[in-house]
């Protein structure tokens, strides 16, 4: 009984430590006034990091070639105005208490080309579920993987539907339910489940009836060619270096000012625009639900490389 209490004393000495250094990264962003607004919203974000950096056998050609020419891109793009028909684009997914971010930029950029390339017709949820548990050669499910093998497996293999936890209208859904703020409910690592070769009982069809597939995947690297990207094709999974001032992040346009080096991670970028000041920002969606940042989605500063978000972005077109 004693070694227990000493055990939940620890852990809440931690907890209050982790507290009061985030609420000094909180005064130090907003004393700066610089590009973005930050607030305290104790949750360890340190598990949700998991975007591996490529290795040789991961590692997609990268593309080139494009339709657009630099002086014909628009100077603010949103593909939620663009294709207001696709419902993806709208909608945060809940990554929770796993590093399964991989598999979350990668569903969601397949889920909306699924749409835009099908004109509307094709709503579908591509189950990140899937990927995190299934493709044993894109890393280790909730304890991070490579966002480019994602696309490779959607190519050679394909993946069923799944959408948020607890939806019945999908094959594979989420197996946690959503955070909120708190460390004390969403900061533990969780295991990954194992791969179910099934749908849920109540879906009523096969895995292999189920799946979408990719027709090709590659990567695009630098400020205009993934502008040219996202513009023609619709959106890319982006990677990008996590700070511990990144965690703190409400409003305005993020760059990195202060904390340390966490990880790596994946998002979903789905635009790009200036503010009234001048200032370049990539338009991303988040994956740790609508209560973080500006209600889910950030933005953050483009044409520096800001935290390596213009290095390398994979994506994949879709088969119809």
């Amino acid at each position: 009984m004693r070694s227990l209490i000493f055990i939940l004393g620890l852990s809440l000495t931690f907890c209050l430590v982790d507290v009061q250094r985030h609420e000094e990264i909180v005064k130090f962003v907003n004393k700066l006034r610089t590009t973005w607004k930050a607030k305290l919203y104790e949750r360890d974000i340190a598990p949700l990091v998991g975007a591996w950096k490529d290795n040789e056998e991961t590692e997609l050609e990268e593309k080139k070639v494009f339709k657009t020419s630099n002086a014909n891109l628009p100077e603010s793009f949103d593909l939620r105005e663009a294709y207001p028909e696709c419902e993806t684009l709208r909608e945060i997914r809940d990554q929770s208490r796993c590093g399964a971010c991989w598999a979350f930029g990668a569903a969601e950029a397949m889920s909306d080309r699924l749409c835009i390339h099908s004109g509307g017709k094709l709503q579908t949820r591509v189950s990140a579920q899937h990927l995190l548990t299934c493709c044993t050669s894109c890393g280790n499910g909730c304890f991070g993987g490579y966002p480019s093998a994602t696309f490779s497996y959607w190519k050679s293999t394909g993946i069923p539907t799944g959408g948020l936890y607890g939806d019945t209208t999908t094959c594979k859904p989420y197996f946690l339910p959503p955070c909120n703020d708190h460390m004390h409910e969403c900061s533990d690592y969780v295991n990954t489940p194992s791969c179910e070769k099934n749908c849920q009982a109540s879906y009523g069809k096969t895995v292999d009836e189920d799946k979408s597939y990719g027709v090709s995947s590659y990567s695009v690297r630098g400020e205009e060619n993934i502008k040219k990207e996202i513009y023609e094709n619709g959106s890319v999974e982006g990677t990008f270096s996590v700070y511990e001032d990144f965690a703190d992040y409400s409003s305005g346009v993020y760059q990195h000012v202060t904390g340390s080096y966490l990880g790596g991670h994946a998002i979903k970028i789905i635009g790009w625009g200036v503010t009234a000041n001048g200032v370049k920002y990539w338009l991303i969606a988040n994956s740790w639900n609508e209560t973080w940042g500006e209600k889910g989605y950030f933005r953050m500063l483009r044409g520096a490389n800001e935290c390596g978000i213009e290095g390398s972005a994979v994506a994949g077109m879709p088969k119809l």
